[in-house]
Parts: structure tokens; C-alpha cells; sequence
């Protein structure tokens, strides 16, 4: 090969090369080009003057272009940020104008801002459509040339654009309905319930809370005997709760809850108040420690007829305010969280699905209750606390055993779509329903 076409051959590489390597290749061309000088063949020469302008421009244009690409990917680096910035968690306790700003404000801190960076425009819109955000971040800059300014183009304009989404918060009032009936006197793990049957004459499991014998009654018993009862699990499973609701929320408000039990007294069943709805979750967790084992007169009272699930769940049907989308603390969701054994014992005389004794109605739980309550947009969240069998016992062994296996079916019936928990004695209380918790609040934040 000649020496001009080997020179040709270099600048055309060169020409080619990514911007890092151009000027390198520029030192090398300027080596060549000097053993040209000793050149004698004047046809050569001219045709080397001729193009050499030409192939130094395209060089210098490979070297202008490469700056500008690292310059857009800085920009767009950026960008990202800025989009993150509108939508983060702390973004998200400001209204889509503030955020906005915010993110303007986190480009040109990227950036140096537009007097550093040749930025001629840009501009952040920050759009909330019910419980999501979107964000989207764009700018337009113009970077100065090395060596295209020969041929008149002193700048190269890059754009770019970044968005990002996120969930905003949704606000949802929990209303926690907690069986407190005398099925929930039972042990809280086997080894409390074996206890209970090893010191009792019936070889009963449950610590009933018997007024007329205030000594010694197997409710008074248990607690001598350093037994936990279930009650006492829920009972604390739900201060916990509310500390969980607390750690949890990222805009001030953001969860509200009320706790209502099936009554103090068996005498006076039905849908009892133990905190109404209050934002304060340090309050209602004060108030939760009022939760205990319903009370009877006595042995048998009222056939023992106290766990009326039809009319408690109708009555907090009643309670509960239509529910909003969660977009605003003044449209929040409506989520019923129940704990439950899941067994009914009440006067249907009628409406029972099983053999009645006098109108005495021992059954699963009947989930029409609770389709009413969905059917308004109400969610529910049910966490079945496992029937524990208890084969020692004549009663179970007659009237519950029966249909022992399809409690937990039933109670999964009233539940809404993936708001379903079911915990055994094995099991935290207190842990299932922080999950069941945060469930019920993803759940909140994909409906939209």
C-alpha cells in the first residue's frame, strides 16, 4: 500500500472510531502526515490537501458526537432520579404540584444546574389518577462542539425523557370484629388446652367465665393455673395491630380503626363497642385491653345460645359507612377484619343448616351475612382461628365434629379474594394478623 492510501486508511479509521479513541487516532494521523512532507510526487499532495479538511471534520464530528452521548447519558441518569424523586415515599405526603417542583429541583442538583449543563428546557409533570402517581421528567440541552464549530455547528442539542410510577397511599378505616364468645375460653396452644383437661373434672378445654361461682369457675381456673386462653392471644394479637398500622402509614391519618366484640355478658349479646373509629391507634390499642372472655351467669345459661353471628354481622353492616376509592382521607376504604373460630351458637329456629335442639342452632358460620356486607364494597378480612377438635368432649364429639371440617371452608367463603388467613394453635395470633394486615392494605392499593 502507498503512503497515501495508507494515510486514507488511518483517517477513515479514525473517522470511525468511538469518541475516547479519536483523538489518540488524531495524534496518529499527524505522525503520518509528517513523513508526508518529504513526499515528492505533487499529484499526491494535492489530492491529500484536498480531502484532508473533509476527514478532519468527520473526525472531529466522531469526537463531538461521542461528548454529546456521554453528556445525554448523564442527563438521562438525571432524568431518573428526578422522576424517583416525584414518586418516593416522601414525595407522596405532597400534593402532584409540589412534587413537581421537587423533581425540577433534584435534575438541576444532578445537573449543576441549567447554567453548567447548556439546559435549555426542562419540565417534570407529576399527574395522580386515584391511588397512582406518574411522573414524567424531559429536557432538551445544548452541548457546545470541539471541532464541528469549524464547519459553523457550534452546539449539538440532546433530549431525553425518564417517568416513574408509584402506588400513592391509600386510606382505609378498619373495623375489627373480635369473637369474644365462650368458645374462645379455650387453651391457646395444645399444651394449655391439655392442661385444662387435666384439671378439670369433665375433662373440659374451655375456661368458661361462670358468675355464679366467681372462685371457682374454670375461667378464674386457667388464670391460677398460668393457662392462655385464645381471647388473651386476640386480646393481644390486636394492641399489636395497632402499632403495626402505625409503623406502617406514610401519610398522617392514613389508617383509622375501630373494635367492637359480641358482647361483655352473655345476657346481653350482640354487637358491642370497644372503641368507635378513631385515628388515634395509640388510643384504640388502650382500648383493646379492655377485650375479655364473654360472661355467663351461669352454667347453661340461655341453652348457651351466646354466638350470634347473623345479627352481630348485620348490625356491623349497619355501622359501617359506605366506602370510598382510599384516594382521600375523606373517601377511605372499608375493610372488615374478623376474628373467629367460625362456629355459630344462637336461637335460628328456622334459618340453622344443621339439627336444631329447640330452636338451638350449632353451626359453621353462614356466609350471607358477610356477602351483604361485600356486596356494598365492603372488604373483609377474616382470620379463622382454628376449631380446635376436642375429642374428650361429649358435646363436640355430638354436635360439632360433625361438621368440624367445614368451618374453615365457611369462614373462607366470607372473606374477600386473597384477604383470607387461617392460624392454629401452633401458630402466632399476633403475627397472622399483621400479615393479614398488609395484605388487606396491597389489596387497597391495586384496585385502581
Amino acid at each position: 500500500m502507498s503512503r497515501f492510501g495508507l494515510l486514507l486508511s488511518c483517517l477513515f479509521r479514525a473517522a470511525s472510531a468511538p469518541a475516547a479513541p479519536a483523538l489518540p487516532a488524531l495524534c496518529r494521523v499527524g505522525a503520518i502526515a509528517a513523513r508526508f512532507r518529504g513526499e515528492t510526487h505533487g499529484a499526491v499532495m494535492i489530492i491529500f490537501a484536498i480531502v484532508l479538511l473533509p476527514i478532519l471534520l468527520c473526525v472531529g464530528a466522531a469526537v463531538d458526537y461521542g461528548l454529546a452521548a456521554q453528556a445525554r447519558a448523564k442527563l438521562n441518569a438525571a432524568a431518573d432520579m428526578a422522576a424517583l424523586a416525584a414518586v418516593n415515599k416522601a414525595a407522596l405526603t405532597a400534593t402532584a404540584a409540589s412534587a413537581q417542583v421537587s423533581a425540577v429541583s433534584a435534575f438541576n442538583a444532578q445537573t449543576g444546574g441549567p447554567a453548567r449543563s447548556g439546559i435549555t428546557t426542562v419540565n417534570a409533570t407529576v399527574t395522580d389518577n386515584g391511588l397512582g402517581r406518574t411522573a414524567v421528567v424531559s429536557y432538551s440541552s445544548a452541548v457546545p462542539t470541539m471541532f464541528m464549530g469549524l464547519a459553523g455547528v457550534k452546539t449539538m442539542t440532546v433530549t431525553g425523557s425518564s417517568s416513574a410510577t408509584s402506588n400513592l397511599p391509600a386510606y382505609i378505616d378498619f373495623y375489627l370484629l373480635l369473637d369474644n364468645t365462650p368458645s374462645m375460653g379455650i387453651g391457646a396452644t395444645p399444651a394449655d388446652v391439655s392442661t385444662m383437661v387435666a384439671n378439670t373434672s369433665d375433662k373440659c378445654g374451655f375456661a368458661c367465665h361462670d358468675l355464679s361461682d366467681p372462685t371457682g369457675n374454670y375461667y378464674t381456673l386457667a388464670k391460677k393455673l398460668g393457662v392462655t386462653m385464645r381471647i388473651d392471644v386476640v386480646r393481644q394479637a390486636t394492641q399489636q395491630l395497632m402499632d403495626t398500622a402505625t409503623s406502617s402509614s406514610t401519610v398522617p391519618n392514613q389508617f383509622r380503626a375501630a373494635i367492637y366484640t359480641f358482647g361483655a355478658s352473655c345476657t346481653q349479646t350482640g354487637f358491642t363497642t370497644i372503641t368507635t373509629l378513631t385515628a388515634s391507634l395509640s388510643s384504640a390499642k388502650t382500648a383493646a385491653s379492655a377485650i375479655d372472655l364473654m360472661t355467663i351467669p351461669n352454667q347453661g345459661y340461655n341453652n348457651d345460645q351466646c354466638t350470634d353471628f347473623n345479627g352481630t354481622l348485620a348490625a356491623v353492616n349497619l355501622a359501617i359507612p359506605a366506602p370510598g376509592d382510599g384516594s382521600t382521607a375523606a373517601a377511605p376504604q372499608k375493610v372488615l377484619f374478623f376474628v373467629s373460630d367460625g362456629v355459630a351458637d344462637a336461637y335460628y329456629p328456622s334459618t340453622c343448616t344443621r339439627t336444631t335442639t329447640g330452636g338451638r342452632c350449632q353451626e359453621p358460620i353462614n356466609a350471607a351475612g358477610c356477602t351483604a356486607i361485600k356486596n356494598r364494597g365492603i372488604k373483609i378480612a377474616v382470620l379463622y382461628t382454628t376449631y380446635l377438635p376436642l375429642p374428650t368432649n361429649s358435646w363436640y364429639n355430638t354436635w360439632i365434629s360433625p361438621f368440624q371440617s367445614t368451618i374453615g371452608t365457611r369462614m373462607q367463603s366470607c372473606a374477600s379474594p386473597g384477604l383470607y388467613f387461617e392460624v392454629s394453635p401452633t401458630d402466632g395470633i399476633a403475627s397472622a394478623m399483621s400479615a393479614l394486615f398488609q395484605k388487606a392494605v396491597a389489596s387497597g392499593r391495586l384496585t385502581q
